[in-house]
């Protein structure tokens, strides 16, 4: 499956950016909800084990998340996941993390990727998964980026991520008990390579054009749409990209203009 390997090579390329980093590094705060470089690592393996366990072990996971729901009770997830991951960090959890998703990845290359799978939502196909960890690792890897003062550079493998934030436009809306002021706008994106990525029946009325990566930051809610140079026209795309959500659980938020952005250090 395509997507296995996207999620490796986008998980190589942050590993990449953290490796030559000290464990002191690991605890400096990111603009992401003050998370530090441990959070987001601790988060993203978290996760990642829980996707592959509900591969290989549905019931297994099936616990996992009782466990969770019940210890959250809807609230913050991290101490959740700071007792789980049972005192790993920096560059310890580093490499924990980096063997994992190196695992998980080659075992995702052999999955049917119309496998049904279960989820702490609705059940999602394999491939949604997959594509769903890729989608957390650059949504999360962002503010690593931003924190280390990294410009980004993307590659095609992201189309996933855009296919995931194109197919959750009515979720967007379903998550907020809201529906869309209309159908799909027409989404006309340049990939890093060049090449143009289009879904959606062509309009001028309700359009959506510009560089796919800044098309990604607003669905996965790393950037204000206003802080990209993204050409938004029409009620129903103007809307959809003020709270454009591709994650799964409640509405969350987009950032607010100018508040999150690649630090200065």
């Amino acid at each position: 499956m395509k997507e296995a390997n996207d999620f490796k090579i986008e998980s190589d390329l942050l590993y990449a950016l953290m490796k030559d980093l000290s464990d002191a590094d690991f605890r400096e705060s990111t603009q992401f909800k003050g998370w530090t470089l441990n959070d987001v690592l601790e988060h993203l393996h978290m996760w990642n084990w829980a996707a592959h366990e509900s591969y290989v072990n549905e019931a297994g996971f099936l616990i996992f998340i009782d466990n969770v729901i019940s210890e959250t009770k809807g609230g913050s997830l991290k101490p959740y996941e700071r007792k789980w991951i049972n005192g790993l960090s920096g560059r310890d959890l580093l490499e924990v993390w980096r063997d994992f998703y190196v695992q998980m990845s080659l075992t995702f290359t052999e999955v049917d990727p119309k496998m049904r799978l279960k989820w702490a939502g609705p059940t999602m196909s394999a491939r949604s998964s997959i594509s769903a960890r890729l989608m957390e690792t650059w949504a999360h890897g962002q503010e690593i980026y931003d924190h280390l003062s990294v410009v980004r550079k993307d590659g095609d493998h992201i189309k996933s991520i855009v296919v995931l934030g194109v197919n959750t436009f009515e979720w967007t809306y379903a998550t907020r008990s809201e529906k869309p002021l209309g159908p799909l706008p027409y989404v006309r994106l340049t990939s890093p390579s060049g090449l143009i990525w289009e879904f959606g029946d062509v309009s001028n009325i309700n359009l959506i054009e510009g560089l796919a990566s800044q098309f990604c930051e607003v669905v996965t809610q790393v950037r204000n749409v206003s802080d990209t140079q993204l050409r938004v026209f029409g009620t129903v795309a103007m809307d959809w990209m003020s709270k454009a959500q591709c994650f799964a659980g409640g509405p969350e938020t987009p950032p607010k203009p100018g508040a999150r952005f690649r630090s200065g250090k």
